[in-house]
């Protein structure tokens, strides 16, 4: 999911984009064994495009490979092949497809560029109670779109009849608990990872 100044990723992913977030914010993956759920039950699917004042939030597509690559290098955790990044985006829709919940690229509306990606996931929580994610390019940093794309997914969360997202934070990512109180999350509690850094569980309450 980012050097202890951004104000971006807050989740952890198994395979495609969440192998990744893993590494930077010190997450243990799911079990190998681990997925999703074959039906989920009683919950609308998520819109497929959001919007905000000053964005768009839409489905992936063959276009967005350059720049998620990109992001990903940013990282620092080496440069993915194209079709590693293909692979990841095929994993995330299909996961959409499964959950009805969706992490989507993120447009502004203005400028008409790809500034990262944000949305919901299974990740280390459930099908039920799934946790939000976000992560953008360090050049977008300290400008607003990480809480203003996070509130429009909170929103879309909610028509989906949920009643509760987590989001896991590495204990260093202060920008990121900024992001996240905001939006109304409150710290729950904290495990350790293998290596013995700490991760900070916040939930918040829908509506």
């Amino acid at each position: 999911m980012i050097p202890p100044t951004s104000t971006t990723r807050s989740s952890s992913f198994r395979q495609g984009f969440r192998v990744w977030a893993t590494r930077r914010h010190g997450h243990t993956p799911r079990s190998e064994g681990d997925d999703y759920a074959c039906t989920v039950p009683d919950y609308q699917p998520m819109a497929s495009r959001l919007s905000t004042e000053r964005l768009r939030l839409r489905p992936w597509m063959e276009s967005d490979v350059d720049e998620l690559r990109a992001l990903v290098t940013e990282q620092g955790d080496g440069v993915p092949t194209v079709e590693n990044i293909r692979e990841r985006i095929t994993t995330q829709l299909a996961a959409t497809a499964q959950t009805g919940i969706a992490l989507f690229p993120i447009c502004r509306r203005v400028e008409g560029d790809f500034i990262g990606y944000c949305g919901l996931i299974v990740g280390r929580s459930s099908v039920d109670e799934p946790e939000i994610a976000y992560e953008l390019f360090r050049r977008v940093h300290g400008r607003g779109y990480a809480t203003e794309a996070a509130r429009a997914v909170l929103e879309a969360a909610i028509t989906t009849g949920r009643t509760r997202l987590w989001s896991t934070v590495g204990s260093w990512n202060t920008p990121s608990f900024r992001v996240l109180e905001k939006l109304g999350f409150k710290r729950d509690h904290v495990t350790t990872n293998d290596d013995g850094s700490e991760i900070v569980w916040l939930t918040r309450v829908l509506p």
